[in-house]
């Protein structure tokens, strides 16, 4: 076979191109073979056909013909870019970041190296740095719809909905039926609580893409809140006919399923989510804690703490509002009263546990010379900084945060934190050893007979008195008030705790 001149190679890569650009790619995938056949090293045809590998959803192949590319010629950026994307696409996205940051080294001016470099650090938990990122892309690049859609998901990632919807729309100006975007907006107004504008958002997001699991699953949650059950347990198996190995939307179809007073098959729901979980990440804690809730397997000793940082993560946004107008909730009053009729004094530096957004602080502030709120949820903490009332805050295990401080508290208090609890004797003595003699412990707790505990079908830990009594006394505390209060109300009916204050001898 004659072998082929430079001007021959050079027309054949441009045709490979033309093919490439025309979405041909099994066309051009054939030319860019071609020229290899006779070039080994050129760089453009092992750099393209590792991109059309990609395409074709061969992202370890791509891997390997980009990277020749590179070793070849490690000055373009486009290749160190498309190396970042396979890299992502296999799940590593620490080396997909420092591809992005060699490719903008290279060219500073690269809006897509931007972009993908936003998509890493999301995916890293470094939400913050992402929407950075797509911001830079976007002072580059207008219009830009997927970067600012990407951007308006990690502003729902920072707990930011309304600019999230604001950033969503903005995407979907210049691309009208850009489904991720139309879901993107749908899951900012969800957590805005404007669940039907939420469903109505989903189904534009569905019109587009029918099979936009994500889109099926949060008009689920959507209905969920609206009280729709059997309508959201349609929307989650049609998430699941299209992904099917998804725990998170089998845990919220056991959820709904619960709700409609179907436990068994809220049982198989969980136990398929728990095998799921075990085979990506071995990590089956959250679903073993649901299911022994619903007395299947053993009760863990506290709420897994990944569980309750979600949980309240989720409801940082509106949980004041859910407390008082939905839930009637009184534990912040109750702990007041029952500080006023044990006569704590005011004055003391004060402990607030699991602060959450500070409901607790304007009765608190008033009888504090200090005040220090902890909580696992750092947007909880947020809504808790803005209220001014404390002097310090800190993002912790409540557990760990006590096992950190030195003695000098005159008053700990823990409003609705046990609930997560269930075996209390390490928090009891570690408060014991934080407070300073004669200091004051004040919490609520919910209410069982006869076991020292349970963890009931809320997910929720309940106490008896006699183990709160049993509890005092072993750790050096002389109960001042141990009272039956109602705490917060559910579906319309009261939900009776007991309120307690202990001194510390």
């Amino acid at each position: 076979m004659k072998q082929a001149g430079k001007q021959d190679l050079t027309a054949l890569l441009q045709q490979a191109v033309a093919h490439h650009q025309a979405g041909r790619l099994a066309q051009a995938q054939e030319m860019y073979r071609a020229v290899l056949a006779e070039a080994p090293h050129q760089f453009d045809a092992l750099h393209l056909l590792g991109v059309i590998a990609r395409q074709q959803g061969e992202a370890a192949l791509a891997l390997d013909l980009i990277g020749q590319a590179i070793a070849i010629n490690p000055s373009q950026a486009t290749a160190h870019c498309n190396l970042g994307a396979a890299l992502q696409d296999l799940g590593r996205s620490a080396e997909a970041l420092a591809s992005y940051d060699q490719a903008l080294r290279l060219n500073p001016s690269y809006a897509m190296a931007f972009a993908n470099r936003g998509n890493a650090l999301r995916k890293l938990g470094r939400a913050q740095e992402a929407v950075d990122s797509y911001e830079r892309a976007l002072a580059l690049r207008l219009p830009y719809p997927e970067a600012a859609c990407n951007r308006a998901a990690a502003l729902i990632d920072l707990g930011q909905p309304q600019a999230a919807l604001e950033g969503a729309e903005r995407a979907l100006a210049s691309q009208p039926r850009y489904a991720q975007a139309l879901c993107v907006r749908a899951n900012a107004l969800y957590l805005l609580r404007r669940l039907r504008d939420a469903v109505e958002g989903y189904d534009r997001a569905l019109a587009v893409d029918p099979k936009m699991a994500e889109a099926h699953a949060g008009r689920g949650m959507a209905l969920h809140k609206l009280r729709r059950f059997d309508e959201a347990l349609r929307s989650y198996e049609r998430a699941l006919a299209v992904r099917p190995e998804h725990a998170v939307t089998h845990e919220h179809r056991a959820a709904t399923l619960l709700a409609l007073g179907r436990q068994p098959e809220a049982i198989e729901a969980y136990q398929c989510a728990r095998r799921i979980r075990h085979a990506q990440d071995g990590d089956t804690s959250q679903v073993d804690f649901a299911l022994a809730a619903l007395g299947v397997g053993k009760a863990p000793q506290r709420a897994p703490q990944a569980y309750v940082k979600a949980l309240f993560d989720q409801y940082a946004g509106h949980f004041d509002q859910h407390l008082t107008e939905v839930l009637d909730y009184r534990t912040p009053a109750a702990i007041d009263a029952a500080l006023r009729s044990a006569g704590v004094d005011a004055g003391g530096d004060v402990l607030d546990l699991g602060c959450g957004t500070g409901l607790c602080a304007p009765y608190l502030k008033p009888r504090a010379r200090s005040l220090a709120g902890v909580d696992l949820s750092e947007r909880m903490l947020d809504k808790a900084r803005a209220t001014g009332l404390y002097d310090r805050l800190a993002c912790a295990d409540i557990a760990a945060f006590l096992a950190q401080e030195s003695a000098g508290a005159d008053l700990v208090v823990a409003a609705d934190v046990f609930v997560y609890f269930g075996d209390l004797a390490a928090v009891f003595g570690e408060v014991k050893r934080v407070l300073r003699p004669g200091g004051a412990f004040c919490f609520s707790t919910e209410t069982c007979e006869g076991e020292d505990f349970v963890l009931q079908a809320s997910n929720r830990y309940a106490h008896s008195a006699g183990y709160l009594r049993r509890l005092a006394d072993a750790h050096g505390f002389q109960v001042v008030l141990l009272e039956s209060s109602p705490l917060r109300s559910e579906n319309g009916v009261p939900i009776v705790g007991q309120v307690a204050v202990l001194r510390a001898a």
